[in-house]
């Protein structure tokens, strides 16, 4: 017998539907809250079998960022049962890892999403009933702060309840480990089996109202915690600046808008102007579509604002604010700074700023701009690689001060994510943020700007530009698809792309035991062009893509913006080109 189930795409036998509606049954028996477990009964009363199985296929993947994903109902989405479950899991590693329980507490914090407190609140709980203490955030927090805090008090691990800067219907688990930076391999491995160990959320100790006094395990966070932050932040700047310059600023209905604000009225900048509309936190985000200030769209309400008020620079903050977005007036009109603008303007501000000894140490992500590696060997630096993602960056930095290579002062990865010195173990862009209008504060006493600064460096270093092109192919037999394209790419790699020769070919699946741990096994391939750029090829971590990079080297020549416009174009076409010739 086959049964269609109601709008499905699909059909299915009988026995199948009976055995998803038996696991959706068994879900919501052991679901502690009422709203998801009458969410999950009524997609079983409407036999809507398609959103059972998207519901049902598998749990939420713990991996190196945590978890993410649609707020709902079942072990497919975010909700209280999942969250309970993963800090159980969590609980249960810390006090293997320990030998008991830890000494010191674990952090939490969350972000203003409609979700996230009860969240936080539960993740509170189970700690506290399996006698672990806890340091919490009263009220949301950005999540620089709380990684901060992990490291101030020292803390066995921090969880943040925050999707970033993900769509409105999501929410996300993030995990820190002793160390507070984001936990990576093996520790990741190690919690993900701990919580297939969970049981029901029904059956996890919890302790109730943990945030109204439930357990004197579960404290706030102390309340000077700002006041260090700002501290460790001041004194990191390279170059402190006052300024009266109109900042025009979004947090992007976050939650970083009131530190940022605080922390630039502390420093002197008193030129800040929000975006009214966006500046308190909502996790509805009423005005953008997507609360990523890469969007196309996302900084519109911003660049309406600098345009009325004649603003000298725009800054934005993603809704955790942990990256930092910039956009510059040029002729009239509006000028985005990509990612990797950013970084090489701060990493080479930073190290004309910093003492010799001990040397300094700059990092960043392996798509990021190889311009910053030129910077930094001209500026004295020792300068790394890393795999993506700010966990091997933050990692990197910490491993390469414990051999006494020298001291981390700045880390950047070219999708906005920034660190200066060591305040924080992983991106913050409030700090970056600051740290930029110190920047454009001390070009601007000297009656220059960012677009000449950037104009220096590619006269110094060659004009580097950076293009991404992402081929997406959702589902498992889609994955399947994208794994087979690097591996057949590795495989047999062109000896020339648009008329570029391929000078060498790397493939990071192999070969890592030759490598530093940060730098470790990935589905990654890297054509190199020589002295003239390069092309990456990655799986997505987080998204269903093929994702390609194409970084391009030039010269500036007499008219250097519009080599720079020529230069770009040129690499997006090479990017779309190279596509087209993949086996996918």
């Amino acid at each position: 017998m086959l049964i269609p189930g109601a709008g499905s795409r699909a059909i299915i036998s009988a026995p199948a539907v009976t055995d998803l509606i038996r696991r959706a049954e068994d879900w919501i028996a052991g679901d502690p809250d009422p709203q998801t477990r009458s969410e999950l009964q009524a997609l079983i009363d409407a036999s809507d079998i398609d959103e059972l199985e998207a519901r049902l296929d598998g749990p939420l993947s713990f991996g190196t960022a945590g978890i993410r994903g649609q707020v709902g109902a079942g072990p497919n989405r975010m909700n209280r049962a999942v969250v309970i479950r993963t800090t159980s899991g969590l609980a249960s590693y810390l006090i293997a890892e320990h030998g008991g329980v830890p000494e010191h507490p674990v952090v939490v914090g969350f972000d203003a999403r409609p979700t996230s407190k009860q969240f936080a609140e539960d993740t509170s709980g189970v700690l506290a009933a399996a006698g672990i203490s806890v340091a919490f955030f009263p009220d949301f927090a950005p999540t620089p702060l709380v990684a901060f805090a992990a490291k101030d008090l020292q803390a066995a691990a921090a969880v943040v309840v925050t999707a970033s800067h993900n769509p409105p219907a999501d929410n996300g688990y993030k995990v820190y480990a002793n160390n507070a930076a984001q936990i990576i391999p093996p520790v990741d491995g190690d919690i993900a089996s701990a919580i297939d160990l969970a049981g029901p959320a029904t059956d996890v100790a919890r302790v109730a109202s943990a945030f109204a006094g439930g357990s004197p395990l579960v404290t706030p966070v102390p309340s000077d915690i700002f006041d260090q932050y700002w501290e460790q932040v001041n004194a990191t700047r390279p170059s402190p600046m006052h300024s009266d310059m109109k900042v025009v600023y979004t947090p992007m209905h976050g939650v970083g808008g009131r530190v940022l604000e605080e922390v630039f009225h502390r420093a002197g900048h008193s030129g800040l102007i929000p975006v009214p509309l966006q500046a308190e936190p909502d996790g509805a985000f009423p005005t953008v579509a997507f609360p990523n200030p890469e969007e196309q769209g996302a900084l519109d309400l911003a660049t309406q604002l600098a345009e009325q008020v004649e603003a000298d620079l725009i800054i934005a903050n993603d809704p955790d604010a942990d990256r930092l977005a910039v956009v510059v007036p040029l002729e009239g009109a509006w000028r985005p700074l990509s990612g990797n603008e950013i970084g090489v303007l701060l990493g080479d501000y930073i190290l004309r700023h910093a003492s010799g000894e001990p040397r300094p140490i700059v990092i960043n992500s392996i798509v990021s701009s190889p311009m910053f590696g030129h910077v930094a060997g001209a500026r004295g630096a020792l300068h790394e690689v890393t795999l993506t993602g700010f966990k091997w960056i933050a990692n990197a930095g910490m491993a390469l001060e414990a051999l006494g290579r020298g001291r981390f002062v700045f880390g950047y990865e070219e999708a906005l994510g920034y660190t200066v010195g060591s305040t924080v173990r992983d991106k913050d862009g409030i700090s970056a943020a600051l740290v930029f209008c110190d920047l454009v504060a001390g070009l601007r006493a000297q009656g220059r700007t960012v677009l000449d600064q950037l104009d220096t460096l590619w006269q110094e270093f060659g004009l580097w530009v950076s293009a991404q092109h992402s081929i997406v192919r959702p589902g498992g037999e889609g994955m399947k698809a994208i794994q087979s394209a690097v591996a057949a790419l590795a495989a047999d790699p062109p000896t020339s792309v648009e008329g570029y020769d391929v000078d060498t070919v790397t493939d990071f699946s192999i070969g890592a035991d030759e490598r530093p741990p940060w730098l470790g096994a990935q589905a990654l391939v890297e054509l190199s062009l020589g002295d003239v750029g390069r092309i990456l090829v990655r799986p997505s971590g987080t998204e269903p893509k093929l994702k390609i990079y194409v970084d391009l080297r030039g010269e500036a020549g007499t008219e250097p913006r519009k080599s720079h416009t020529e230069l770009t174009d040129s690499s997006a076409r090479l990017a779309e080109v190279f596509a087209e010739t993949l086996p996918i």
